[in-house]
């Protein structure tokens, strides 16, 4: 008998002895740690992610993702400029560039000059976080004054006048998320604020052969809580910072509908893997990935420096997202 022969005879048996073993093996086990961030995203393995068909302009990730320097500054508070990132609109469907946002009413970068201070003023139904990027100043608000640094968050809820100065030799810059207070809201009393070199780290809530060392989930996001619903916040309900480590990756996982999670990048460049595109992200961008519970998104860190992230979101509703320790409060 030939060898060709041999090879057309055998081939066939081996696909068949193939597929015959596949079929009769179980799915392999979750890798997905399930904690505040994820647990309903993972899937046990990349054959159970279903792809429908999909309009090629449906594919049109650059919307979700966006940079303070393309927008036009703006003032807040009297003289805080802002530049936004990402502002509201369709989180299916953004009209234009960054407006992705469904919950939130926006991210966006802000400047306070050195030597300058914003005048006393008051939110009325919304609420902020300050996330310090750089430069040095002060916040006072009623009887409390924080000092302001490189990691300082501070929470100012709806209702209470505030003052913030710049005192340092350069600029004061942050990241300012801003939410929607509904009705009949009662928010909290006074203004908070913390250091992320303190706040709580979270730790995996079950075993994971595929966790770095450090992370929490999703293989290697290393978490720092800074506030939840429990701190007062209003729409959102959690705002952390994500550390991912040189030459490692975060799971590449999707969102269910009602999911509405921003990655601001603070820190390091990384590839940002949204669907079956890659972008590279540089501090000052942030996206927002769409719910659609067929694209995925990971952040792929093949530098030499740690990647960081400001994280926000608003989950589904009845979802475990809360993490009730709280971090001291930063007081002059």
């Amino acid at each position: 008998m030939g060898r060709c022969t041999l090879a057309f005879l055998i081939a066939p048996a081996m696909v068949l002895s193939m597929w015959s073993v596949a079929k009769g093996q179980n799915p392999p086990p979750s890798s997905g740690t399930k904690n505040a961030i994820n647990g309903i995203n993972s899937y046990p393995g990349p054959e159970f992610v279903k792809y429908p068909e999909r309009a090629a302009h449906d594919r049109r990730i650059d919307l979700f993702i966006s940079d303070w320097q393309g927008s036009l500054p703006r003032f807040e508070h009297g003289s805080l400029v802002l530049r936004d990132v990402l502002t509201h609109g369709d989180n299916y469907a953004p009209p234009e560039k960054g407006a992705a946002l469904h919950y939130a009413n926006f991210l966006a970068y802000g400047r306070l000059p050195r030597g300058s201070w914003t005048t006393p003023s008051k939110l009325a139904g919304q609420q902020e976080v300050y996330y310090i990027l750089g430069g040095e100043g002060e916040i006072t608000a009623g009887d409390q004054t924080a000092k302001l640094h490189k990691d300082i968050a501070v929470f100012m809820p709806e209702g209470i006048e505030f003052v913030m100065r710049s005192t340092g030799d350069e600029a004061l810059t942050m990241y300012v998320i801003n939410e929607p207070v509904p009705n009949e809201f009662h928010p909290r009393a006074d203004m908070l604020a913390k250091d992320e070199a303190s706040a709580r780290r979270r730790t995996p809530a079950a075993d994971d052969p595929y966790i770095v060392g450090g992370a929490s989930g999703h293989w290697a996001h290393i978490v720092k809580e800074l506030f939840s619903p429990a701190d007062g916040l209003a729409t959102i309900q959690s705002v952390i910072t994500v550390t991912i480590n040189p030459l490692t990756m975060g799971e590449p996982h999707p969102h269910r509908p009602g999911q509405e999670e921003i990655w601001a990048a603070i820190e390091g460049s990384s590839l940002l893997m949204m669907g079956s595109e890659l972008r590279v992200q540089k501090p000052g961008m942030a996206y927002m990935l769409p719910p659609d519970a067929v694209t995925t998104h990971s952040n792929i860190n093949v530098g030499e420096q740690p990647a960081k992230f400001l994280y926000f979101a608003k989950f589904p509703e009845g979802e475990n997202y809360t993490h009730p320790v709280t971090s001291p409060q930063v007081r002059k």
